[in-house]
């Protein structure tokens, strides 16, 4: 669907090295801390700008190949990006109709009432979760194939990031080809929702995981000197010293807990793993 082969993009002291695949049937998520690249990504992805070398292709055809018709085939939305705050949603249909040729009207006004979006107020006069909702809406709204997204949950409240999950799961379900890449600061939406993840840090991707194996195989020891001297150090993949010994990561969480079972083991998240491969070092 989307794929990223040995790409690179540089601003000035920042240079992006990056590879991934985005498969149909499948979200992605792209984890990171602020500047550490994920922006430049998504503007690579979309063709916003391109790159200094490596390739691009989406579903199939490189990026410099794509015209404005071809990428109607995908839903877009950015963190800094949105309609105007004096606009309607019924002024924006009209727009939205001329924008694809494949906007499903009906569709979306039937998520618009779903989701409890008045259609005759100023946009501006919208709460965070409703404009955020609205944009994705837009979105899916007219048969995409590739949805990228740029934090769509920032700033929402549970309940609001709930639903906008609950837009993005069905929009998968609609087509077995559907695929989705988003970013989001929010771990546990990532760990609920995508199918594997994608770390980048000083713009390169330092880990690529399935998430069920993520939170199922990682796990964080915590060692003191002793029994991190004694410890098979084959399968830790981070250490860190600490006050009390070390804090280690390893994607082999069963094996320390069969041979070392005096170790305290945590269960990996999204989070651990973050902390962990960016101010651990490598074992």
């Amino acid at each position: 669907m989307l794929k990223m082969e040995n790409v690179r993009k540089t601003y000035g002291t920042f240079s992006l090295e990056c590879s991934l695949e985005i498969l149909p049937g499948r979200i992605t998520g792209l984890i990171g801390q602020n500047g550490a690249g994920k922006s430049t990504t998504f503007k690579l992805a979309l063709g916003v700008t391109l790159p200094d070398s490596g390739t691009i292709t989406v579903m199939g055809r490189n990026i410099r190949d794509f015209g404005t018709k071809e990428k109607q085939a995908w839903g877009v939305v950015l963190s800094d990006s949105g309609f105007s705050g004096y606009l309607t949603i019924r002024d924006i249909i009209p727009i939205l109709e001329n924008l694809y040729e494949k906007f499903d009207k009906s569709f979306f006004q039937e998520q618009i009432k779903k989701f409890g979006l008045p259609d005759n107020k100023k946009i501006k006069e919208f709460s965070s979760g409703m404009k955020a909702k609205l944009k994705v809406i837009a979105a899916v709204s007219h048969h995409a194939k590739l949805l990228i997204l740029d934090e769509p949950t920032a700033g929402l409240d549970v309940v609001a990031r709930d639903e906008l999950l609950e837009i993005l799961r069905e929009f998968m379900e609609g087509d077995e080809e559907r695929a989705i890449l988003i970013s989001s600061h929010i771990s546990g939406d990532l760990e609920t929702l995508c199918d594997d993840v994608y770390m980048i840090h000083e713009g390169k991707i330092i880990l690529h995981e399935e998430t069920d194996v993520l939170l199922s195989e990682y796990g964080l020891i915590k060692a003191d000197e002793v029994q991190y001297g004694a410890m098979d150090k084959r399968y830790l993949i981070r250490s860190k010293k600490e006050n009390f010994g070390y804090t280690c990561l390893t994607d082999q969480k069963q094996y320390y807990m069969e041979n070392y079972p005096k170790l305290a083991i945590e269960k990996g998240c999204i989070d651990s793993v973050i902390m962990m491969m960016i101010r651990g070092e490598a074992v």
